[in-house]
């Protein structure tokens, strides 16, 4: 239940965020940093909600570091999110038999 309230959370402010500038300024919005303030908004605040997420979801700190960094490697290498997602939950999965 919790999942669905996150991505409720994620989705309200996302949109907020997006349609304020569309309500409050009726002219094109011309300041640089403000529009990459306004465009990396979404992405801090999914980031700001899942990272949390990532080091508590298996109860051992351990095997949720060794998923991340098995995902944050594959990702640097361009694989497909599949790729990375499985690889990284096999990974805090086999570490987690271990540990």
């Amino acid at each position: 239940m919790s999942v669905i309230i996150y991505i409720a959370v994620m989705a309200g402010v996302t949109y907020l965020i997006r349609m304020i500038p569309f309500t409050l300024f009726r002219k094109k919005i011309k300041s640089p940093f403000f529009r990459s303030f306004l465009y990396y908004i979404p992405y801090a605040v999914l980031s700001a909600m899942t990272i949390p997420a990532i080091f508590y979801s298996t109860g051992n700190i351990t095997t949720s570091v060794i998923g991340t960094v098995v995902a944050v490697a594959l990702a640097y290498f361009k694989l497909p999110l599949i790729v990375v997602a499985l690889a990284a939950s096999a990974a805090a999965f086999i570490s987690g038999l271990f540990i």
